[in-house]
C-alpha cells in the first residue's frame, strides 16, 4: 500500500483549483488563521477539505495521480 501525503501544498491549490500558486500561498495562510495554527504547521487534506468545500476523496483522488 502506498502511503499518500497528508498535507497541502501551494502547488496542491493551484491544480485542484485552477487558481494562481500565488493564490494557494494566501488561501493556506487565511487557512492557518483560521484553525489558529502557527505559520510553521502544515495544513492536513481535512483541514483544506473543510475549509474550502471540496470533497475529501477528490483531494485524496488528486494526491494518489501526483504521487
Amino acid at each position: 500500500m502506498k502511503i499518500l501525503r497528508a498535507c497541502i501544498f501551494p502547488k496542491d491549490v493551484h491544480c485542484l483549483t485552477g487558481r494562481s500558486e500565488r493564490y494557494g500561498r494566501k488561501l493556506l495562510k487565511d487557512i492557518r488563521v483560521h484553525f489558529d495554527k502557527a505559520p510553521h504547521q502544515f495544513i492536513t487534506v481535512e483541514e483544506f477539505a473543510a475549509y474550502s468545500g471540496i470533497n475529501e476523496e477528490i483531494i485524496y483522488e488528486y494526491l494518489r495521480q501526483v504521487s
